[in-house]
């Protein structure tokens, strides 16, 4: 059964709309009916409705959801997906607008380490091109190209990421690839400099549905705009105090934005927690009464106000994780609370070492959930990079990937000549190494 908000939200449709949902308040309920009541109430396509999300988990589950609600004669339309999702969505249509060649790449992180270090100079500590990387991140997801970063850096090290972005982007642009962040930048690019193509885009995708609103960066929250339009046929559903991503890029001022850019914004508040127990959220409303608020809100639930919470003081992280194996045990032993009925929550990877070691000598069984996964191993992507490359020879990522696996010392500045030549010959790069006029070419440089 939903609630006054909750239904208000759903059935506003009027222009754009911002849902302030604090955590447990059912906004993943609400996207859902809101997209079934766009198709059912509206009669909008379903395939002009556009959810979207920030990872491809929630991404997963949300489509779930919808096409649970929707039935099978709509599932096949759904345009659920994150961000990156979309915009590369966008390029693959637009292809010859950005530039690209049809079959273009998508490097993932390995790749694009491995370019930067390639292009950085050899006395570049690990460290240091970490930041690099940062930086030229930072520039693409300002929506930035190298002409701009190199205009807008203000120090010796931004300029140092201005020349290597500029490099980094002509490589890119040889292998006919892009990084995650082209998959934002470039889509933003065309909409935002072809009114036409925004025009057609906003007629395809007609009304937007955006989740964790508070995690977008300025190039995400631009394209939102680019498409929607001055019109702004939106909901985002988002909350300022669960923005925890502003080291990468977040801006949870993007709420505040919101309402300057669209003066007729509604803003509707979801503070019923159906999650919490009543002292848990009376500490969370304490906590965050500190934060700087654009539209306070107090969360509050009917549940009964549940245990007392517990602060455990200890010496060290070596302390703290022995002490939450022994709490865990209490639980499992002594209330018979099952393994996967517990949880702990960490604020950084390098927390989990000290809590796995105390785990083990405990003997209590656990699944680390955020680990490197086994498709994400080095090794085993280098197999299915060749596996990739024999079942489509076109696929330069692939050939990028294992190129110099064994180790074969060809230099990234053949490899860049190389993919200039390929480009120039409309040839996916595997087939252009093997054609003696263009290794000729190359021999002779």
């Amino acid at each position: 059964m939903l609630n006054s908000p909750q239904r208000a939200a759903i059935k506003y449709t009027e222009g754009s709309l911002l849902v302030l949902a604090g955590a447990g308040s059912g906004k993943t309920r609400v996207i859902v009916e809101k997209f079934a009541h766009l198709i059912e109430h509206l009669s909008l396509p379903v395939e002009s409705i556009a959810a979207i999300t920030f990872t491809n988990k929630a991404a997963r589950e949300m489509r779930l959801r919808i096409a649970k609600r929707l039935g099978a004669e709509h599932a096949g339309g759904l345009q659920i997906s994150t961000f990156h999702a979309l915009g590369l969505r966008i390029l693959q249509i637009e292809h010859a607008q950005a530039g690209l060649k049809r079959n273009f790449s998508v490097l993932d992180t390995d790749d694009t380490s491995g370019l930067l270090k390639d292009l950085s100079p050899a006395a570049c500590k690990p460290e240091d091109l970490q930041t690099l990387r940062t930086l030229i991140s930072r520039a693409k997801n300002a929506g930035l190209d190298p002409l701009a970063a190199s205009e807008y850096a203000a120090t010796p090290k931004e300029r140092q990421a201005a020349e290597l972005y500029a490099a980094y982007q002509r490589r890119l642009a040889a292998y006919n690839a892009l990084d995650f962040d082209d998959l934002i930048r470039l889509p933003l690019q065309l909409l935002e400099n072809n009114a036409e193509l925004a025009l057609n885009w906003r007629q395809r995708l007609r009304y937007l549905l955006v989740d964790e609103y508070q995690d977008t960066n300025e190039a995400q929250y631009r394209l939102l705009k680019a498409l929607a339009g001055p019109q702004g046929a939106f909901t985002c559903v988002g909350d300022d105090d669960q923005s925890i991503y502003a080291w990468r890029g977040a801006r949870p001022e993007n709420l505040s934005l919101l309402g300057q850019d669209y003066p007729g914004l509604r803003v509707i508040k979801l503070e019923q927690n159906y999650r919490c127990a009543g002292r848990v959220l009376r500490a969370a409303n304490a906590l965050i009464a500190h934060n700087e608020h654009l539209h306070p809100k107090r969360l509050w639930s009917e549940r009964e106000a549940g245990p007392p919470i517990r602060v455990l003081a200890c010496r060290n992280a070596e302390h703290e994780a022995e002490r939450i194996a022994s709490r865990l045990l209490e639980f499992h032993e002594r209330y018979q609370v099952a393994w996967h009925e517990q949880a702990i929550l960490y604020r950084g990877n390098h927390q989990a070492r000290a809590l796995e070691k105390a785990l083990r000598l405990a003997r209590v069984p656990y699944r680390l959930s955020g680990a490197l996964s086994f498709l994400d191993r080095a090794e085993v992507k280098d197999i299915l990079g060749y596996l990739r490359l024999i079942a489509n020879p076109e696929d330069d990522a692939a050939f990028l990937r294992i190129v110099n696996l064994p180790r074969r010392e060809i230099g990234p500045g053949s490899l860049e000549k190389l993919g200039l030549a390929a480009q120039a010959r409309h040839l996916p790069m595997l087939e252009a190494s093997r054609r003696p006029e263009i290794l000729s070419q190359l021999a002779t440089r």
